[in-house]
């Protein structure tokens, strides 16, 4: 299978990790030749009640029984997306009460910024420094990162960037922007929170200019924080949030979620403003309200927070200089990418999954399952520990 993978997939890097996989359980993942993984990065923050999760496994089956796609996005009543939409409203501000579903965190960016396109008129986006939104051609057109932009322009034209938690650079926001998209905790730029009021300033912004504020909750979002969105750490709504990765319970899924006045501007002038085959699916859709409903209904995300502070009491050594992030989005920092990439790829070696973070190379991700335990996190925290140590005495 190996090699039919390498022969007929295609290839995202030309090093893959490469992992033969049999099957995935709770907190771990299985291979073919019959080895135990320790996930501690959760299929890049997605898999928010870890692997085959029961709930959701029986949500799934149910559905897949009764019926699976029937019409493109919209048309038909079907009661899993009913049901899901009506759940995300009930649990997100007033104004929060409106979603659209769709199959990925990056379509579901794009949906948000024609969405504040079409409700300003106007066409200035202002994005961050070191940005991640995705990689469609409107997402990929927010990053400032020419090495992997370049290759694909021209891109959505009248894009500009302010630097993260850069309060000078407020000026920026006028009154020719349409929107301003921020990631909540910046992702790929090292798992950075804002600072100083840093999301609430700019909101305030947006509102003195008629601009609106899009908050990418794609990875901190569905209580990986500790709350159901990361926003709700910072003082601040915004008037489009967009979600995806953690609330499909392992399954493709991307919403954008406004209010009602602004969502019925894509369903005239012009008729199917936003279009999607598959959003909303009602199997993917189902298995979304189990997941959504284990985070809101247990104590999960108050245990993110307490599995953070295990985290950092446990997980000390003098190559990590800070652990950056909140709840189980979390980020070690290390001398050098090197020593990150060593400890990742050891780490694959002895049974442990980690990953790289997309901009900042010295860091370690760690984002493990919500539902992951301390005795397990105490099992992966050993071993970065023991390889460190090896590194160290070099």
């Amino acid at each position: 299978m190996t090699e039919d993978f390498f022969k007929y997939q295609a290839q995202t890097t030309p090093h893959p990790l490469a992992l033969e996989i049999s099957h995935a359980k709770g907190s771990y993942i299985y291979t073919s030749n019959g080895e135990r993984h320790l996930d501690f990065v959760a299929g890049v923050s997605a898999c928010s009640l870890g692997h085959s999760h029961p709930k959701v496994v029986e949500a799934i089956k149910k559905q897949v029984d009764s019926y699976m796609h029937v019409m493109v996005y919209g048309e038909y009543i079907q009661k899993p997306a009913v049901d899901l939409t009506k759940y995300i409203a009930k649990h997100s501000p007033e104004n929060l009460n409106q979603t659209y579903l769709v199959n990925s965190g990056t379509e579901a960016i794009e949906g948000a910024l024609k969405l504040a396109r079409r409700a300003t008129r106007r066409s200035q986006i202002i994005a961050a420094h070191n940005a991640y939104h995705g990689n469609t051609m409107g997402s990929l057109s927010l990053m400032d990162f020419e090495e992997r932009k370049n290759p694909f322009r021209p891109l959505l034209p009248d894009v500009s960037h302010i630097t993260f938690n850069y309060l000078p650079h407020l000026k920026h926001i006028t009154e020719k922007t349409a929107c301003v998209i921020l990631e909540t905790i910046q992702g790929g730029a090292g798992f950075i929170q804002p600072e100083n009021n840093y999301l609430a300033r700019i909101k305030k912004k947006c509102e003195e200019v008629g601009a609106l504020l899009i908050l990418d909750e794609i990875q901190p979002g569905i209580g990986r924080t500790g709350k159901l969105y990361g926003f709700e750490h910072y003082n601040v709504i915004p008037d489009i949030v967009v979600t995806g990765k953690g609330l499909g319970g392992g399954l493709p899924i991307g919403a954008f979620t406004a209010s009602e006045e602004l969502m019925s501007l894509l369903k005239d002038k012009p008729k199917l403003g936003h279009i999607t085959t598959f959003g909303g699916n009602p199997v993917i859709a189902s298995a979304a309200l189990a997941t959504l409903k284990e985070v809101c209904e247990s104590d999960l995300m108050a245990e993110a927070l307490e599995k953070e502070l295990f985290i950092r009491t446990h997980l000390k050594h003098p190559l990590i200089s800070e652990i950056r992030g909140k709840g189980l989005m979390l980020a070690a920092l290390v001398p050098s990418a090197d020593i990150a990439t060593e400890v990742i790829l050891k780490a694959k070696e002895k049974g442990l999954i980690l990953f790289w973070l997309l901009f900042e190379t010295k860091a370690i991700r760690i984002t493990p399952p919500l539902t992951i335990s301390n005795d397990e996190l105490l099992e992966g925290i050993g071993i970065i520990i023991e390889i460190l140590n090896t590194i160290d005495s070099k």
